[in-house]
């Protein structure tokens, strides 16, 4: 009885043949990453609940802290907050429509979409900051508090105006230490965020993706920007509507 062996080629063989789940390395090392990033921002906001519940009955109430709103004199509890929100989700749209024009090969619609997505990021960017600049400066008010004087052994009247990494006058430090560090994680994430759009933008420009047949690039960063807006929803529920 004859064995027949079949032969292989060595090439065929370390190959690796085709991707069981049909996506390209770029996607699935994307993925990747940004499945390790939701782990990290899965642990600050469990991390913030854990301290919310520990000083639930002092924690302060995001609609007594952010009430400002441009050019608006009187309080309006979480619409600036919102209005951000809703410019975020708006960019994650024409970021959708940038990847379908892609995938039809409109160059002339990739342009336009990526361009509406970076200024909606740079807008939410400057919106945060404009915010962060008016919860440091605190209000007119500020918190009057009388605090032992060891120099004169007497209560002396002390005010604080806003908030920093040790007291605020909105209440206990850990919910401007929260504050700063989750906002500012997420917003350093938008900035970059910008940064890689408009880099992909500018190749958009020159024809790059054009040349190799296809706008995948667009697409990756497009996942990128989907998960930004995403984490996003979960930092607005936890900070400014529980």
């Amino acid at each position: 009885m004859s064995h027949h062996t079949a032969e292989i080629d060595q090439k065929d063989a370390w190959s690796g043949g085709k991707s069981p789940v049909g996506i390209s390395y770029g996607k699935i090392f994307m993925w990747f990453f940004l499945i390790s990033d939701a782990l990290t921002f899965g642990g600050l906001l469990m991390s913030y609940g854990f301290i919310r519940h520990k000083y639930a009955e002092v924690w302060p109430k995001a609609e007594h802290v952010f009430t400002h709103f441009p050019f608006v004199e009187q309080h309006l509890p979480l619409a600036y907050v919102g209005l951000m929100t809703f410019i975020l989700i708006m960019s994650s749209v024409t970021m959708v429509l940038a990847v379908e024009a892609g995938k039809r090969m409109d160059k002339k619609g990739v342009t336009v979409w990526m361009f509406w997505t970076i200024v909606g990021g740079l807008m939410f960017v400057l919106s945060q900051a404009w915010e962060w600049y008016h919860f440091i400066e605190g209000t007119k008010e500020g918190w009057v508090r009388s605090i032992w004087d060891q120099g004169s052994q007497s209560y002396v009247t002390k005010v604080w105006h806003g908030a920093n990494m040790a007291v605020n006058e909105y209440g206990v430090p850990q919910f401007a230490n929260y504050f700063f560090f989750i906002t500012g994680f997420h917003g350093t994430h938008v900035f970059s965020g910008v940064v890689i759009n408009f880099v992909i933008f500018l190749n958009v420009l020159k024809g790059t993706y054009e040349k190799r047949g296809h706008y995948e690039m667009v697409e990756k960063v497009g996942l990128y920007w989907h998960f930004v807006d995403l984490v996003w929803v979960f930092v607005f529920t936890f900070f400014y509507l529980l």
